[in-house]
C-alpha cells in the first residue's frame, strides 16, 4: 500500500519557499558576496546528514520524477558515496573515542570531507536541483550551527564581518517537527524515528513503505 505523505509535504515545502526567500534577500542585499551560479557545485560535495522529511521528500520525487534509466546511474553513486560515509563515520568516532578528539576538533575534521552527491551528474548539475534539500538551498550565504558560522569559500563573505546569518540550529528543529508530523500523518508509533539523520545517499536507496514505517 502506499503511504500518504501529501500533508506534511505541503508543510515541508511550504519551509522550503520561506527558505528560498531568505536566501533570495540576504543575495539581494549582498550581490557581490552571493556567487552562487549554473555549474558551481561546492556545495555538492559537503558532508551532511537530511532529516527524515527531507529524506522521504528527497525519495519520493526522486522515484516519481526519473526514470529507472536516469536513476540508475545515480544509484551506483550512491553506493559509492554510502560507502564513503561509512568510512567517514568511522574515522571520526575513532578521533573522538580512542585518541579523545574535542567535539570541535572532529567538527572541523568533517567540515574539511568532500564526497561528491550522487545527484551531481557529469556535467557538474544537480539532477533533482527542484527538489534538493534545505542545507543546500542556503549554502551560499553564511549560517550558523551549534554557535559556530559557516561560510562557503567560493562566495565573497569575509570572516568577523557582519551578515545576515540563517540559524540552522532553528531551521533543524522545524524540519525535526515536521518529521514527527510525518509519522503521525501515517499512524506510525516508531515515535523516535523522526530524530533520525542520514545521508542523501542512503535516503535514495531506502523504500520508505509501510513495512518500514509500520512494522
Amino acid at each position: 500500500m502506499m503511504l500518504d505523505f501529501s500533508k506534511t509535504f505541503e508543510e515541508y515545502e511550504a519551509l522550503v519557499a520561506q527558505t528560498d526567500k531568505i536566501f533570495a534577500a540576504v543575495q539581494e542585499s549582498n550581490p557581490d558576496c552571493v556567487r552562487c551560479k549554473t555549474q558551481c557545485c561546492d556545495c555538492c560535495y559537503a558532508v551532511f546528514d537530511v532529516t527524515l522529511i527531507e529524506a522521504v521528500y528527497m525519495n519520493y520525487h526522486f522515484n516519481n520524477s526519473l526514470t529507472r534509466r536516469e536513476r540508475r546511474p545515480i544509484l551506483r553513486r550512491a553506493e559509492k558515496a554510502d560507502r564513503k560515509f561509512y568510512q567517514i563515520k568511522q574515522r571520526l568516532q575513532k578521533m573522538y573515542v580512542e585518541q579523545g578528539k574535542s567535539p570541535d576538533e572532529v567538527f572541523l575534521h568533517l567540515a574539511q570531507e568532500r564526497v561528491p552527491c550522487p545527484l551531481l551528474n557529469a556535467e557538474k548539475l544537480c539532477d533533482l536541483y527542484t527538489r534538493r534539500p534545505i542545507t543546500c538551498r542556503v549554502y551560499g550565504i553564511p549560517t550558523s550551527i551549534g554557535g559556530r558560522v559557516h561560510i562557503c569559500g567560493e562566495s565573497g563573505f569575509k570572516e568577523g564581518t557582519s551578515y545576515p546569518t540563517v540559524n540552522l540550529d532553528n531551521m533543524n528543529d522545524r524540519l525535526l517537527a515536521l518529521s514527527e508530523d510525518l509519522l503521525k500523518e501515517i499512524g506510525s508509533e516508531r515515535s523516535k524515528m523522526h530524530m533520525s539523520l542520514l545521508p542523501l545517499s542512503s535516503a535514495l536507496m531506502t523504500t520508505y513503505d509501510k513495512k518500514y514505517f509500520l512494522a
